[in-house]
């Protein structure tokens, strides 16, 4: 799942998640609504479609990473995400 955005930005998001998990659906609330206000690029991966992603993260979903790096793991902190992304 892809959602671009259409700015000049150099950042990305990435939401690793899992099917059925709410505090997924809430991450994936938050990081659509500010990577959309900030025109930042953001993508999604379902932690089940790799085994290196499942034995790493497992308990941790859902991960957010910013440009690659791993930034929250279960919560989201919207304030945390926009200023990672404004700097």
């Amino acid at each position: 799942m892809s959602r671009e955005g259409a700015s000049s930005s150099t950042h990305h998001v990435t939401l690793l998640s899992r099917p059925g998990c709410h505090l997924c659906d809430e991450a994936r609330s938050v990081i659509a609504r500010v990577t959309g206000e900030l025109g930042v690029a953001f993508d999604e991966r379902d932690i089940n479609s790799s085994a290196e992603d499942l034995a790493r993260y497992s308990d941790m979903v859902p991960v957010t990473f910013v440009d690659g790096v791993q930034h929250d793991f279960w919560r989201v902190n919207e304030d945390r995400l926009r200023a990672a992304l404004t700097s």
